[in-house]
């Protein structure tokens, strides 16, 4: 799993389940210490798989920033996971941002 953090915004690429979650959770515990007045952005688009743990971390963080009064915006999601946070009922949880279509 590769992380970049750009201040409120972590850019992750790789396989994001159990074995990466501790990292990418200190990532976003230091990203939302950091940035108090914004929401913070998940950029999923170089994710190739996510697993349930780290379904729970982004929940949790998900939860931890709404008690601020903040939000987790998750952008680059991949078709399989919208479905997997739909099916879940997970997904209400979240703010997804929509794709935005590419000029061809």
């Amino acid at each position: 799993m590769q992380i970049r953090r750009r201040d409120a915004t972590l850019v992750l690429a790789g396989h994001f389940d159990g074995r990466c979650t501790a990292q990418v959770r200190e990532e976003l515990r230091a990203a939302i210490n950091e940035t108090s007045d914004t929401d913070i952005v998940l950029d999923l688009a170089g994710v190739l798989s996510v697993d349930a743990t780290a379904i729970k971390l982004i929940a949790a963080a998900s939860a931890t920033l709404e008690e601020r009064g903040r939000r987790l915006i998750l952008r680059g999601c991949s078709p399989g996971l919208k479905r997997v946070l739909t099916f879940t009922r997970w997904r209400r949880l979240f703010q997804v941002e929509r794709d935005i279509a590419q000029p061809a």
